[in-house]
């Protein structure tokens, strides 16, 4: 290997090491998923769909884009699974382009209110530019109000409606942001990229039957590689996102990633992976609950699910970096109705699936939240807190 880069590598890994995850959209992924995608499958080209490619020499990739694609159809109950994109932007655009024409209008969760920049954020995202954008928000205490998303939706008429946030601690209602739908005329897409583990463990409501198409990456709570998959149960709406994919909007497939796919579906199939989902949350309310104790505002009081936004305030950005120094990496995140700009935002966002998976429990959640508090208060003594946060990741090392 090239010596530069390898030394860079080996660094990365000391750091991953020897620090607490807790970027709640980052996990560790299993040696068998690492190894199928920097396998062999990287040197073959793949256009097209199995038996139908472009290419000849794809017997075995067409063999395993199919098990992929059968192991999603199975977890996650559905009829229909694309498992080509790159990752969660590329497949939001796509199923986009295949919902919806250019100017027409969809509908979104605001970013600073939680939700994603492929949602529909006005005039410097791909959806933003090409259709019309109606953003709905969630009220004072950082909460989705549907009654007034359904007030917006049926003024709006959108033909589009995006649920899916990246920092809302809260169950999502898919059931009634469908019946709001229906009533706008509008059409669902349920973007689970960051709850997608905890729906097949079986500790969030699932989408499906409500959304027309769903949309995951594979990575976060699912701890597989970097890429997305798109899911209905319309056979025409199938069809469409297959046409919006390719070859709307990429070329073959990252046939290492596919491979992946299966490998990290199947690994999250198993009643140990349920076992992780429930402690994945068990964590995330323990720390939360911790988090508040010593005096932190977290938005809506509290999680559901895998994460939580402290509302810290002017300075999230520096205590940030400074938690970093401390060995605690977490990310810096707007609030609901932020007065600060998205590059020095009021919030420090932070979750649980990346400790979870390295065997973290209860008490040690209640140390994470300590150590953020002490980080707060010391100011300076950052190397005191790292020490002890090495000697923590000693006793629970990434699962190998």
């Amino acid at each position: 290997m090239d010596k530069q880069i390898e030394k860079l590598i080996k660094l990365e890994e000391k750091r991953q090491a020897e620090t607490l995850m807790l970027i709640p959209s980052e996990n560790y992924a299993s040696y068998a998923v690492k190894s199928a995608q920097c396998s062999v499958l990287n040197n073959k080209y793949s256009e097209g769909y199995p038996g139908k490619r472009y290419y000849q020499g794809n017997k075995y990739i067409d063999e395993i884009e199919n098990i992929a694609i059968e192991r999603a159809k199975k977890i996650f109950n559905v009829q229909y699974a694309n498992v080509q994109c790159y990752s969660g932007s590329p497949a939001n655009a796509a199923a986009i382009m295949a919902l919806v024409s250019p100017g027409e209008k969809i509908m979104g969760l605001k970013l600073s209110g939680g939700g994603h920049l492929t949602h529909g954020h006005p005039k410097i995202t791909f959806p933003g530019k090409f259709f019309e954008s109606v953003q709905y928000d969630v009220n004072e205490d950082g909460l989705i109000d549907y009654d007034e998303v359904e007030r917006l939706a049926i003024l709006e008429k959108p033909k589009l409606m995006v649920i899916g946030t990246t920092a809302y601690p809260r169950i999502l209602d898919f059931k009634r942001f469908s019946e709001i739908a229906k009533k706008a005329g509008a059409l669902v897409l349920a973007d689970i990229s960051h709850i997608a583990g905890l729906v097949v463990g079986g500790v969030h409501p699932s989408p499906v039957g409500y959304a027309d198409v769903i949309m995951t990456t594979t990575h976060k709570t699912l701890r597989g590689p970097r890429g997305a998959i798109l899911m209905t149960n319309n056979p025409e709406l199938a069809k469409k996102i297959d046409r919006a994919v390719f070859p709307g909007l990429q070329g073959g497939p990252h046939n290492g990633t596919t491979a992946a796919i299966a490998i990290a579906l199947q690994e999250a199939s198993t009643p140990a992976f349920k076992k992780y989902a429930q402690q994945i949350v068990k964590n995330a309310k323990v720390l939360s609950e911790e988090l508040m104790k010593l005096g932190f505002r977290l938005t809506t009081g509290g999680t559901d699910n895998h994460l939580m936004v402290i509302n810290f305030g002017a300075n999230a950005k520096q205590f940030a970096s400074d938690l970093e120094t401390a060995g605690i990496v977490v990310n810096y995140n707007s609030v609901p109705h932020d007065i600060n700009p998205p590059a020095n935002p009021s919030g420090i966002r932070l979750g649980t699936p990346a400790v979870t998976t390295r065997g973290m429990k209860e008490k040690e959640m209640k140390l994470i939240a300590r150590w953020t508090a002490e980080a707060q208060i010391l100011n300076i003594r950052y190397s005191i807190i790292n020490k002890k946060v090495k000697e923590l990741c000693r006793k629970f090392p990434i699962p190998v």
